[in-house]
C-alpha cells in the first residue's frame, strides 16, 4: 500500500510535543511518550507526524525545541568556543567502549524522501568533532534514491532532521565506516522496504531504520519480502510513544533497538543507562518469536533486543540546515539509537554467511550493559516495560559494552 501521506502532512507532526497523548494504527501512545518538560527541563517536538494510517510509516526523530541550557556540552569538538550541546562522538564511544575499526564497512541509512543538505551538513558535523571527511568525492558517502539511482524523491524537512540525525550517528561511533543514503519515494512501509533490498544489493551489509508504525496483518509478508536477509545486520526504532509494539521493530529478521537515558556517574565505567520512558516495548501481535528469544511473557515476537541512547533530554548532537533549521541541534528519540546500532555491528565484523545478526547479542549477554531502572509504561510491573537485571522489554539485553555481543 502507497502512502497517501504528503511531505507537506508529515511535517505537520513537528509541532507536536513527545508528551501529547496520541493514537496511531491502534497502537494507544501515553502521556507519558517521549521527553517531559516538566521532569527534564526541556521541550520536544516530533520530526515527523505519526502515521494514522496502516503500512505508512512514521520517522522516529525528535528534536529538542527548548531548555537547551539544561544539557550537557558535547566533548571532542575540534572548535571548544563553538562546542555544541548534545553528546558527541567521544562522548559516545567512551559510552559504549567502541574501539576503532570499520574501515571498508558500508552502513546503509533508510530513510523516506530527500534531504538535499545531507553531503554538506554531513561534512560541517564530521570537521567540527575531527572526523575523516566522508565525501561523494572520496567514495565514503553515496546517495542514492529507492531504486538505486541518482532520480531522488522530493524533498521533506521533517525526514531531512531524520537523515541528518541517523548519518551523524553512524559517523560519531564508527567514522571509518561508508555510508550509503538510500531515499525511499514516500513513508509507505512498500517503498521503505524496497529501499531496504537496494541498500543490500548495493553491498550494505549493516542497514539502519528509524521508522516504524502500528503493526498490521501484512507484517509476515512484508518480513519475506524485505527483512529476510541472512548475513545483514538490520536495526530498527523500537518507537518513541512508549510500551506497545510497532513495526518492522516487530520483524523476526531484524535488531529491534530500545532507548535510554544516558548520563555521565561516578560509576566504574563512567556512565549509567536507564530506561527512557518514550521508548517501545511489548508483544508482537503477529511475528513469530525467533528461536534465540528465551522470554515467557510473550507468545510472539518480544520487543527490544538491544538499547542505546535516546532520551531527547540526555541527546544528540546533530547538526541539520534543510528547511530552515538553525545548524546544530539536539535530537533523541530511538532514530538515534537505531544507527548508533548499526555501526556497532559494522566495527564488530561481517557477520557469518546465512546468519541472523539479531542473535548475536544474545549469545554474549555479559558483553552488554545490563538496564536495570526505569519504566516505559504501566504493564503490572512486568519486565515488559520495566528495566530489570537481565532481559527486560524497553532495552533487551542492555547496551554495548564494546562490540563482543555484535559478532557473530
Amino acid at each position: 500500500m502507497r502512502s497517501t501521506l504528503t511531505p507537506t502532512a508529515l511535517r505537520a507532526g513537528l509541532a507536536l510535543t513527545a508528551v501529547a497523548g496520541l493514537t496511531v494504527s491502534g497502537l494507544a501512545l501515553a502521556s507519558s511518550a517521549g521527553a517531559s518538560p516538566a521532569s527534564h527541563g526541556v521541550t520536544t517536538a516530533r520530526s515527523c507526524a505519526a502515521s494514522t494510517h496502516r503500512d505508512v510509516m512514521a520517522c522516529k526523530a525528535i528534536k529538542v525545541t527548548g531548555g537547551m541550557n539544561s544539557l550537557a556540552k558535547s566533548t571532542g569538538s575540534v572548535n571548544p568556543a563553538a562546542t555544541p550541546s548534545g553528546f558527541g562522538p567521544a562522548d559516545l564511544k567512551s559510552a559504549y567502549n567502541l574501539p576503532s575499526g570499520g574501515s571498508g564497512a558500508t552502513v546503509a541509512i533508510v530513510d523516506a524522501y530527500d534531504d538535499p543538505n545531507a553531503a554538506s551538513d554531513l561534512a560541517t558535523y564530521r570537521s567540527t568533532y575531527g572526523l575523516p571527511a566522508c565525501t561523494v568525492a572520496n567514495g565514503c558517502f553515496k546517495k542514492v534514491g529507492q531504486t538505486g539511482t541518482s532520480t531522488l524523491p522530493s524533498a521533506d524537512a521533517g525526514w531531512a532532521e531524520e537523515i541528518s540525525l541517523d548519518l551523524d550517528m553512524v559517523s560519531a561511533a564508527c567514522p571509518s565506516c561508508h555510508i550509503l543514503l538510500v531515499e525511499a519515494k514516500s513513508a509507505s512501509m512498500a517503498n521503505l522496504g524496497k529501499s531496504v533490498n537496494t541498500a543490500v544489493s548495493l553491498g550494505a551489509k549493516y542497514v539502519s531504520n528509524s521508522y516504524g508504525g502500528g503493526e498490521s496483518s501484512s507484517d509476515s509478508s512484508y518480513d519475506s519480502s524485505y527483512f529476510n536477509h541472512p548475513g545483514i545486520a538490520i536495526t530498527v526504532s523500537a518507537g518513541d510513544s512508549g510500551y506497545g509494539a510497532e513495526y518492522p521493530a516487530a520483524s523476526k529478521y531484524v535488531t529491534a533497538v530500545g532507548g535510554t537515558s544516558l548520563k555521565k556517574s561516578s560509576t566504574t565505567r563512567g556512565w549509567t543507562d536507564t530506561v527512557w520512558n518514550g521508548t517501545g516495548s511489548g508483544c508482537s501481535a503477529y511475528d513469530a518469536k525467533p528461536t534465540w528469544q528465551k522470554d515467557t511473557g510473550c507468545a510472539k515476537r518480544t520487543i527490544a533486543d538491544v538499547s542505546a541512547v535516546a532520551d531527547p533530554a540526555t541527546g544528540v548532537a546533530v547538526y541539520d540546515t534543510y528547511g530552515g533549521d538553525s545548524g546544530w541541534e539536539v535530537f533523541g528519540g530511538t532514530s538515534a539509537s537505531s544507527p548508533l546500532i548499526a555501526a556497532v555491528y559494522a566495527l564488530a565484523g561481517t557477520p557469518s554467511s546465512g546468519s541472523y545478526p539479531a542473535s548475536f547479542p544474545y549469545a554474549h549477554t555479559g558483553s552488554l550493559n545490563d538496564v536495570v531502572s526505569g519504566s516505559n509504561g504501566s504493564c503490572s510491573g512486568s519486565y515488559l516495560c520495566t528495566g530489570k537485571a537481565g532481559y527486560d522489554g524497553p532495552t533487551g539485553l542492555g547496551t554495548p559494552n564494546g562490540t563482543t555481543a555484535f559478532k557473530g
